[in-house]
């Protein structure tokens, strides 16, 4: 019943973004009643939250974890993020729409009611502001504390990670003589890197854009074109009269695979990017 009467107390836009009594929204509830493009929330949240340089986390915003039902009725994870007044303000005015008007006005308003909270704090007795004070002081060394250790956390996984990758990188390839063991090697690092979490790529197939990424890169540090030693090669097999499967095989990772040293710059470039990406070979 309590529930009930203070959701009746709200405005719409408080319920709309579902301010909570800290006077908090989401991520999620600020974007939608933005009404911005609905494919588009995680990378809204990337590029405006996560890897805002003027946004810390725990201060300005924290983040969460809810399962939340598939269209299938299974359930999935899904992040989202607590907003404080003033931050939900800075993310609102970035747009120009009416409705990001109405949410930069609430958040102003709301910010000043949390001012005037603040003021009246100094109502309180002397006693009493200094444990206010006090208490605040160890919230943020807590805090403060608490960021610490999780970035020396990410930072030690990440080490173990990349020494991990490449010991396994050097385990994997030590059994790997014959050329057709390296293009086996070469196409299995290729699938995993391409499924990898932490590859990204522009448009079309992803494993077709990690193959493309591995000549690129081959193409930088060898100084070389490989689109015209397939041409050559190819030119050279018609001279030859090979057949027309045999001149149909001839590809990049065929023409790497018959240049010495092109093979083992290209080796090295698939290593770096396993190593890149935080492969892992079974």
């Amino acid at each position: 019943m309590n529930e009930v009467i203070r959701t009746t107390m709200k405005t719409p836009i408080e319920i709309a973004l579902g301010v909570d009594e800290n006077g908090m929204t989401t991520a999620r509830r600020l974007y939608a009643f933005l009404e911005l493009n609905p494919g588009n929330f995680s990378h809204w949240c990337k590029r405006n939250i996560v890897e805002n340089e003027f946004a810390t986390e725990n201060e300005d915003y924290v983040r969460f974890v809810f399962e939340d039902e598939t269209p299938t009725g299974g359930k999935i994870q899904r992040d989202d993020y607590k907003l404080t007044a003033h931050f939900a303000k800075k993310l609102s005015v970035k747009g120009n729409s009416a409705k990001a008007e109405e949410a930069r006005e609430y958040f102003t308003r709301l910010e000043e009611k949390v001012k005037q909270k603040v003021m009246d704090i100094s109502q309180l007795p002397p006693e009493m502001q200094m444990f206010k004070q006090l208490w605040d002081m160890q919230a943020n060394t807590f805090l403060e504390q608490k960021r610490q250790a999780e970035k020396i956390e990410q930072l030690e996984d990440k080490t173990n990670k990349q020494t991990e990758v490449l010991q396994t990188v050097k385990d994997t390839f030590a059994n790997s003589g014959t050329e057709e063991e390296t293009i086996q090697w070469v196409n299995k690092c290729i699938n995993k890197i391409a499924d990898s979490p932490n590859f990204t790529y522009a448009f079309g197939n992803r494993y077709a854009a990690a193959r493309n990424e591995s000549y690129n890169r081959l193409s930088a540090k060898a100084g070389c074109r490989l689109d015209q030693k397939v041409r050559n090669a190819i030119a050279r097999a018609e001279e030859k009269g090979y057949t027309k499967a045999q001149i149909n095989s001839i590809n990049k990772l065929s023409v790497i695979m018959s240049d010495k040293r092109l093979k083992e710059i290209y080796i090295g470039v698939i290593k770096e990017m396993m190593i890149a990406y935080c492969v892992e070979i079974a």
